[in-house]
């Protein structure tokens, strides 16, 4: 690191995300927080040694005013450490659209704060199944396994998303829809060429938007590659997914900026946990009903949740369920779906349309109200019982809720699944200071996830 500076610092767009950069920093040796506030000088002397910091947000699940309000002050704190790299960290499947999430409004606000002409995107994370040939993205079902891939607008679960479906499966025109700047692409057939032609060809760029291809890790290294010489001389903004933390760390593993992987003892069974899911992913339906047949109890978060009148009744009848759960040594899963044709979606729906709420308006009232009351709810849990593991289900609502609980960072502890790592909790208040958490998106893992989450094994 030149004159001490954070080799990286990154804003994750929620929460799960958030976690999948920071388990990859620390695999490859990079000493890394993840605040869930703006932190202040104070907080990074808290942690010696570090070397790159996250700021875990909420921006996936915002109107695009929302998110000018949200990122300007979050992106000129994480400025004001001076890091060699600042990356807007946004989902595998780059989940946005132009009323939410919208990644194009992200690109223009870097671009003011970092007064960079040029975003470098890369969206491409071979390690999750995720492969960005010629533009298009391709997917596959799940982050681990064999599962099938598809492009993305092919895609069983993400073109069927309920916030954020993916119509497109080319990311350049699927971005020209959130913004108006120019954007080109850096095929795969100059990334094959090696970091010098790529070079050559950001250099002769004159559009606002570049995107980059990449299929395997040797792409991925020669991004990694690129992006380090060009953030050379001033912190250089990109956007992407967690293949860019993965891209620089074996540029810098390559060129002994960092030392050797880190290797971690698994986490050691901890018993009755607490699931936390506001995912409609048939992949965490799969894990609901796997964890059922195998001990877990579960509770249906009722959907009339969603309206304030009711809130406080529901808080206080599931604490004392999942209270009464654990006293018998019981995990358990609050939910507010099984998949995307639980009957709770479209109760849930047709409240908000008695409202007057627009169908797009019904999605983020839906991620950051049901994210609320889990929140909640989980505050008066660990208030009263004493749990040891959490696992939040979900990217959107997992944001919302863990933001009730006052945490002031996460440090990883152990790999679980390839970008949802266990974390532990660091906090001023006892109560929820040391509580070992793990944040999964929707798409994450086996069927057995939450079972390997209980034991703490890697899967």
């Amino acid at each position: 690191m030149k004159n001490n500076k954070l080799l990286l610092a990154y804003y994750g767009d929620d929460f799960t995300g958030s976690t999948d950069a920071l388990e990859f920093l620390t695999l490859a040796g990079v000493k890394t927080v993840l605040f869930l506030r703006k932190p202040t000088q104070k907080d990074l002397d808290r942690f010696p040694e570090i070397q790159a910091i996250g700021l875990a947000g909420k921006s996936r699940s915002m109107s695009p005013s929302e998110m000018e309000i949200e990122l300007f002050p979050a992106f000129e704190n994480l400025k004001s450490f001076q890091p060699a790299h600042f990356h807007y960290k946004v989902c595998s499947t780059f989940d946005s659209a132009s009323h939410v999430g919208n990644i194009g409004k992200a690109i223009e606000i870097g671009s003011e704060v970092f007064n960079q002409k040029t975003v470098l995107v890369s969206p491409s994370a071979p390690h999750l199944g995720r492969f960005c040939v010629f533009g298009n993205l391709f997917a596959r079902m799940g982050t681990i396994g064999n599962g099938e891939i598809f492009r993305l607008d092919r895609h069983p679960s993400m073109s069927k998303h309920p916030v954020t479906p993916a119509l497109e499966g080319d990311l350049t025109i699927h971005l020209a829809k959130q913004t108006k700047k120019s954007i080109n692409l850096v095929n795969l057939t100059t990334i094959e060429k090696g970091s010098e032609k790529v070079l050559e060809k950001v250099a002769n760029n004159k559009a606002e938007i570049l995107f980059f291809d990449g299929f395997n890790l040797e792409h991925l290294k020669t991004i990694g590659s690129v992006f380090n010489e060009l953030a050379s001389e001033k912190t250089l903004f990109s956007v992407g997914s967690s293949g860019i933390e993965m891209a620089l760390g074996l540029d810098w593993k390559d060129k002994k900026v960092i030392g050797n992987e880190i290797a971690f003892e698994s986490a050691g069974e901890v018993s009755p946990i607490l699931v936390l899911s506001g995912s409609c992913s048939p992949v965490t339906s799969s894990q609901i009903e796997y964890a059922m047949q195998n001990g877990f109890l579960e509770i249906a978060l009722e959907s009339k949740a969603v309206a304030i009148q009711n809130q406080a009744e529901i808080i206080k009848s599931t604490v004392a369920q999942i209270v009464d759960n654990f006293n018998q040594g019981k995990s358990t899963i609050l939910h507010t779906s099984k998949g995307s044709n639980d009957s709770r979606i479209a109760e849930t729906e047709l409240f908000f349309k008695s409202k007057g709420f627009s169908a797009n308006e019904i999605q983020k009232q839906c991620s950051s109200i049901y994210g609320s009351v889990l929140g909640q709810i989980t505050k008066e849990v660990v208030k009263t019982v004493k749990i040891k593991r959490i696992l939040f289900a979900g990217g959107d609502t997992s944001s919302y809720a863990a933001s009730e609980l006052d945490i002031l960072a996460l440090e990883m502890i152990a790999p679980i699944a390839p970008g949802a790592p266990l974390c532990k909790a660091v906090s001023d208040n006892e109560w929820v200071n040391g509580i070992e958490m793990n944040f999964k998106g929707g798409q994450v893992g086996t069927a057995d996830y939450f079972i390997k989450v209980l034991k703490g094994e890697k899967l």
